[in-house]
């Protein structure tokens, strides 16, 4: 058969084997290789080749291959497309019954995935790393990670991780992770600004001094009230007296920017992530700038997967370089 997956039924041509009793063809699943057993046996629970060679971690040409091989081997269709969903045919389910009875004699491996521990500045997951860590899951459902979200100095120096991406000062990774790893890398530098979404600002009323934003509801996510490089910011903040939102989530400060002519903080990458949004620059003299710091358990440098998230991060911030830029 063919080892693709279409979108319409198609018709399945079976071999010509010639009859027999079952048992014969069926006394060689002893001998099927034990990973060309988990082939069959995900490919036929998940009823999908893509999403069993996502769940063994590995790539679905080789998963195909080795199933065709297997049918060459046996004589017999294993797999048909019924209505464009995958099904074992009537000897595949002959054999997958044989494999089943054969799994309480023998026990088959299940490999086990080391725990990989990500924690990343909050702010980061959600604009930058997020998608890309979404396409890694998609490729690979075996893999153990957990993500742990950092919205405060306090949870960086609290938490225990694998691989740390966070904000500093532009000078120094400090404060940073309080166990041992290997030396921060600098992986970007980020401008904030204030940011208004466009359909609330019309070009000719857009605030171009601090006094235009008397006018204008300010929201501050309350992390960053502790930043020192944000205190020209934290400063107009604080002295309002009316017309201003604290609180403490990243998402709900962002939907208040676009839904409720807010005006808040943000990376000067923003209008890129969401085109929605506009930067106010030249409303401060002073910068207000912070520094991605990556950052490896030294412990746990060398593993695979590991160093596969490391190159995922590095790859995603080269990507995007140009958010970055000036």
């Amino acid at each position: 058969m063919s080892f693709t997956e279409p979108t319409e039924a198609s018709r399945v041509v079976q071999y010509r084997a010639p009859d027999a009793d079952p048992q014969t063809w069926l006394a060689l699943a002893a001998g099927i290789d034990i990973e060309v057993v988990q082939y069959f046996l995900v490919s036929a629970r998940c009823g999908c080749f893509m999403q069993a060679a996502r769940s063994l971690n590995v790539r679905p040409t080789i998963l195909r291959k080795h199933l065709a091989q297997l049918e060459e081997q046996l004589q017999r269709t294993l797999f048909m497309f019924k209505d464009s969903s995958l099904t074992l045919s009537r000897d595949g389910h002959q054999l997958h019954a044989q494999l089943l009875a054969l799994a309480h004699e023998r026990t088959l491996p299940v490999i086990e995935q080391p725990l990989i521990r990500l924690a990343v500045a909050q702010t980061l997951l959600h604009d930058i790393l997020g998608r890309d860590l979404v396409s890694l899951l998609r490729r690979n459902a075996s893999v153990r990670l957990e993500i742990i979200s950092l919205d405060s100095d306090l949870s960086l120096q609290a938490v225990s991780a694998d691989v740390v991406l966070w904000l500093a000062g532009t000078e120094s990774p400090i404060p940073g992770p309080s166990f041992s790893t290997t030396e921060p890398q600098p992986l970007a530098r980020l401008d904030f600004q204030p940011h208004i979404a466009k359909r609330y600002s019309r070009v000719t009323a857009r605030p171009e001094h601090l006094d235009d934003l008397a006018d204008f509801l300010l929201v501050q996510w309350q992390h960053e009230r502790q930043v020192d490089s944000f205190r020209p910011w934290n400063a107009l903040v604080e002295q309002r007296l009316a017309g201003v939102v604290q609180l403490h989530s990243y998402e709900l400060m962002l939907e208040m920017i676009r839904c409720s002519a807010c005006i808040g903080l943000l990376p000067g990458y923003m209008s890129r992530f969401d085109r929605g949004l506009i930067g106010l620059p030249g409303l401060f003299n002073q910068p207000m700038q912070r520094q991605v710091w990556l950052a490896v358990n030294e412990q746990s440098q060398d593993q695979a997967q590991v160093q596969m998230l490391v190159e995922l991060i590095l790859t995603t911030f080269e990507e995007r370089r140009d958010w970055f830029q000036d």
